[in-house]
Formats: structure tokens, sequence, C-alpha cells
């Protein structure tokens, strides 16, 4: 199991840190799952800090979740009812990939031709000749994909596509069988179809930067495709776009949505409460609809507000308690006490009826530039909307899919190989998770030059045991 920590530091900078990979026995049970993440929460004393955790849609993860909620002391908000965030790469994957059995035959044309090009150097070299003389780059092999991965299937059809004079002739000197005319614009227009969710999955897997915000945009896209009737252009995408529109109601449709995420766009001052209209009115089936699942999140969303009301509300509480505690008597501190008092009460005279945070920042106007980064936005508003600044450095830390894990997995799956099978399972944790803190931490010149030095003067003998390590 990988847990991995995603948060918002007081610089409003995102960070990522594996905080476990540790070996779960089988069998890896929902009882199995909860205890192992229970525990490495409890190692590290946050177990009452969390906000969402994102999985995939596997029954026992969702049974692990539902497990926690029951019999762990979590203090989350509003008793986690958004706590579990489902792996938007994931349930994408799921949708295209009930779509792509709808275009097995097109698809294994030009499968079993790139294994028969791949399938010894003389024939990539044949097929470099062709591609030379029609002015494409050579190929050191062509583009496989793995079945269990639409993506991959998109990418070969792609370079497919690229290639396809190429391709045709090739088949016709060597015998080959090859697509007609009709299968190669069936493929184009599959190719076209699955370029929203070719895009909709890349943006959803990044981990350095926020992504929630952009999850109703995505949803709202992926569902348009779907719908969209110009790609019914023959019997294969009309079962393709039918099928994917049943499994992508299955998680996606109006009552299904995570509203931490929907609250997670309200908080991009580019959009806020109009994309919010605007993407029920699209989304939903008549107006009440769209009515009543935004009343829905504006009470969500003020429940949230008072949450993180009360909590700013405690912390100026407690810093305003600590000052006086060091500065009882102080004439500076006096003087200061009295501005306080004296802007508060200006601000009660010129407003007779003043505005809450909430209402002022959803009311405010905001310019727009190119190189909008959210982060940065709030961070030189963090003194403006103290709330929700707050509110920002949970609800906008929120992945989207669970690649950061499966990225550990394959790091993993680098150090303990079957040349390196020897490793304990704690000696490989530490690896894992000193790459990732240490490697990745540097933000300058000047920190990666010292942590090559530290590694210069690393001592062998100190990788030779687990506890030093």
């Amino acid at each position: 199991m990988c847990v991995i920590a995603h948060y918002i530091d007081a610089n409003f900078v995102l960070k990522k840190k594996i905080i476990s990979f540790k070996v779960v026995k089988y069998p890896h049970t929902k009882e199995a799952i909860e205890e192992a993440f229970s525990r490495c929460l409890t190692e590290w004393g946050i177990k009452r800090k969390l906000f969402t955790i994102t999985l995939d849609n596997a029954a026992n993860n969702t049974g692990a979740v539902n497990n926690f909620l029951e019999t762990q002391d979590h203090g989350l908000m509003l008793e986690g009812v958004d706590f579990h965030v489902r792996c938007c790469a994931h349930i994408l994957n799921i949708v295209a990939q009930d779509g792509t059995q709808h275009i097995d035959v097109s698809v294994e044309k030009i499968r079993d031709l790139f294994r028969h090009v791949n399938s010894s150097g003389g024939r990539i070299q044949a097929f470099n000749t062709l591609a030379t003389n029609k002015g494409l780059p050579e190929k050191a092999g062509l583009f496989l994909d793995i079945k269990t991965r639409w993506n991959s299937t998109f990418q070969m059809l792609v370079e497919a596509i690229k290639y396809r004079g190429v391709l045709n002739s090739y088949a016709s000197e060597n015998g080959e069988v090859t697509l007609n005319a009709k299968e190669w614009t069936n493929v184009e227009v599959i190719c076209d179809f699955l370029k929203a969710f070719e895009e909709a999955t890349n943006a959803v897997s990044a981990d350095r930067k926020p992504t929630s915000q952009h999850f109703l945009h995505m949803v709202l896209c992926i569902r348009n495709t779907l719908r969209d009737p110009q790609w019914k252009v023959n019997e294969d995408m009309h079962k393709l776009s039918i099928s994917m529109g049943s499994k992508f109601d299955k998680y996606w449709n109006e009552t299904k949505l995570n509203v931490a995420l929907v609250i997670a766009l309200v908080l991009d001052p580019r959009k806020k409460e109009d994309y919010l209209e605007f993407f029920f009115e699209k989304y939903c089936e008549n107006y009440a609809e769209s009515e009543k699942a935004m009343d829905g999140v504006s009470k969500s969303m003020k429940s949230y507000y008072q949450l993180y009301e009360e909590k700013v509300k405690r912390s100026s509480e407690y810093l305003v308690s600590r000052e006086a505690s060091i500065n009882v008597g102080s004439p500076v501190l006096g003087k200061r006490k009295l501005e306080e008092e004296f802007a508060q009460y200006r601000s009660r005279r010129r407003n007779f009826q003043p505005r809450s945070e909430l209402d002022a920042y959803l009311e405010e106007n905001f310019i727009e530039s190119e190189n909008f980064e959210i982060l940065t936005w709030w961070k030189l508003n963090a003194e403006k909307y103290p709330v929700f600044s707050a509110m920002d450095r949970d609800f906008l830390v929120v992945p989207l899919s669970t690649v950061s894990s499966e990225s550990a997995f394959s790091c993993g799956g680098r150090i303990l190989g079957d040349t390196r099978a020897s490793l304990k399972p704690h000696a490989l944790e530490a690896l894992v998770c000193g790459k990732d803190c240490l490697i990745k931490v540097p933000s300058n010149e000047d920190q990666r030059s010292k942590f090559r030095s530290l590694m210069v003067d690393w001592e062998p003998k100190a990788v030779n045991h687990g506890n030093t390590l």
C-alpha cells in the first residue's frame, strides 16, 4: 500500500509526500486496507487532520473508507460526507474501455500489422525505407498498445493514422492484411472522439499543481462529447457513444458529484458561482433539477464556510491571547488594540449593512490574466479573504487521480526487480520515500548543488544498514 499526503503549505505551495509504502498481507480485504491505512495515519499523527482521500473504484477500497468513517475517531468535517473522492483517471478508463470494445475489428488489424513490423529488425528497416520515401521520420519500433489501457490504444491509432500510407504500402508488398478506406475513416473518427478523453486524463493526472477546480469543466466536456450527435456517423460509433454514456452516468450524474470538488470550482476566482449555474443548466434535464442542485451546493458551501470561519476565529483568538500574554501591559500593544477598534468602528459607520466575506467574494468581479496561477492569487489575497484562503488550502489540494500512487509503485518496481530482489520491505520503503521526500524538494540550483554534495559525501556503509538508511 502506498499512502501519499497532499497539502498546501503556508506559502500556498502544493506539496506531495509519500508517507508510507508498506506490504499489506493477503487477502486484501476492506478490513486489512482500513487497518493499514489507519496505522499509517496514527504513526504520523494526522488521523484528525484529513479532508479527503482519493482511491480507485475497487469494492474493497470503498468498503475500507466506510469502515474508517464508521469505526475511527476521524474528526472529519460534516461527518466525512465528501471524504471519498473516486479517481477520475480510473473512471475515464472504465468509460473508454466500455466504448473501445465496439471497435475491435479495425483496431485488431492495426495491432496485427504493428506486431508484424516489430517482429524483426529487417521488417522495421523495410518499413523505415517506405517512411523515408514518403517524407516521414523513421521509427525504432511502432507503438504497440496494452489492451487494458485504452489511452495506449488511442496512441497506437494516432500513430497508425500518421503512417497510414506507409502501412498500406508495406502490407501490399508483404502480403499482410490492412484496413480498407471505410475502416481508415472510422479510425480517424474514433481518434477525434477519444481525444477529449485523452486530454481529460492528462489534466487529472497532474500532481504538482491544483486540479480539483477543473473537475466540473472536465466532466461537462466529456458529457457533451458523448451526447454530441455529430459523432454518431455509423452503427459502431453509435454503439460506442451509447455504451460510454451509460457508464458515464453511472459515476457522474448530477446526484453523484462529490460536493467538495464542486465547491473547489467556486474557489476559482475566474468562475465562481456563475460557472456553477452554467454547469447545472447544461447538466440537468430541466430547470427544477438545476435549481435543486444549486440549492444543495449553496447549503453545503455555507456549512463548510461556517466551520472554517470558526476555525479561523479560534486561530486568531489564540494568536491574540498569546501575544497579550507575552506583552502584558505593553503601551505598543494598547495602541495597536485601539487602532484595530477604531478601524472596526469606522467600518461599521460606513457600511450600515456589512457583507460577510462569503458575499464579498462571490459578488466581487475579477480581472482575468493570461498567466493566471490560482495559488498565487490566493496567496496575494489571503489577508482580504482569510476564511476562503483557509478553505482554499483544503479544497484545491484534492487530487483527482491516483496517478501519484501508481508512479510510486513503478518506482518501487524499478528498485526491487529481478536482479535486486533481496531488499527487505522497510528498506524498500526507505528508498521510495527518501527519493520522493529528498530529491524532489530542492527548488533552486543552490539547493540542488548542496544536495548533490551531500550525496557525494554519503558513506557506502550506510547503505548496508536498513536502520541507518
